[in-house]
């Protein structure tokens, strides 16, 4: 018997990238899954990817009602809803993120949305419909190591950071709350992985040096979208029935590594 067999997930920013590919590997394990994200050639793409145990669907994670109508959908058309992720999320620096000093009330604004306000909303949703069904409920929430561990030569957007820190308040205080419902929350933190979002230091070659030492793992690299794969289908499937208000960080070694040279390194 697969991990996820019955299992219907949600995820919310699942037609591209980290989403999607989870997604995949959720399907792969049993499970029928709903994605949402807000570009209809995404979806279109993404649908054919998941063939008929997908459903993908159009709308903006910021919306008040987008994780309601894919859980509805969920229900609708697999019979059931078991479990949400979160991926949904974005840069501001293009709105104005950066240090603090140099913030601006738009990138703050947008940046927290993005990332933090999207998130909350869908996990409202799907609290609230774990408790009108009174059953048990999983929900896995995309952080970053950037919420715990800062860069602050390479990666000083002072409003993403806190708002990753605060998906990790926020799914902690939920997951205190809503343990005696049965309803687990958790968080997992990426280091940087290959994703539209982080094309900028993709193609900086000071800071791919950077992660040499910075994700020392298999050679030194940047994450691909499928590393996180196994901790989602971990956390939203049985085997992780006893695990609550907990951060997972799938990093590279990033949150234990200095980042700097090795040159002159001893013992």
């Amino acid at each position: 018997m697969a991990a996820l067999d019955g299992k219907v997930i949600v995820v919310v920013g699942g037609t591209t990238g980290l989403g999607l590919s989870a997604a995949c590997a959720l399907i792969g394990k049993g499970a029928r899954v709903v994605v949402v994200g807000r570009k209809a050639d995404s979806a279109s793409a993404a649908q054919t990817e998941l063939g008929d145990s997908g459903c993908a669907l159009i709308g903006d994670a910021a919306d008040p009602d987008t994780a309601a109508k894919a859980i509805a959908k969920a229900e609708s058309r697999y019979r059931g809803f078991h479990g949400l992720y979160h991926v949904a999320g974005g840069s501001g620096r293009r709105f104005g993120d950066g240090p603090a000093h140099r913030l601006t009330a738009q990138g703050i604004r947008t940046t927290l949305m993005l990332n933090l306000e999207s998130l909350m909303l869908s996990n409202q949703a799907a609290i609230a419909r774990f408790l009108d069904l009174k059953q048990r409920g999983t929900i896995l929430n995309m952080g970053s190591v950037l919420g715990f561990s800062p860069s602050p030569e390479h990666f000083g957007t002072h409003a993403y950071a806190a708002a990753k820190a605060g998906i990790i308040g926020f799914s902690r205080s939920a997951a205190a709350y809503y343990a005696p419902m049965n309803i687990r929350i958790n968080v997992v933190a990426p280091g940087l992985v290959e994703t539209p979002m982080a094309r900028r230091a993709a193609e900086d070659e000071e800071i791919l040096s950077f992660i040499s030492n910075k994700q020392p793992l298999d050679g030194g690299r940047i994450g691909r979208v499928e590393d996180l794969d196994e901790a989602a289908v971990y956390f939203l499937s049985d085997a992780s029935s006893f695990v609550t208000g907990q951060v997972l960080a799938v990093d590279g070694g990033w949150s234990v590594s200095e980042g700097r040279s090795q040159t002159g390194m001893s013992d």
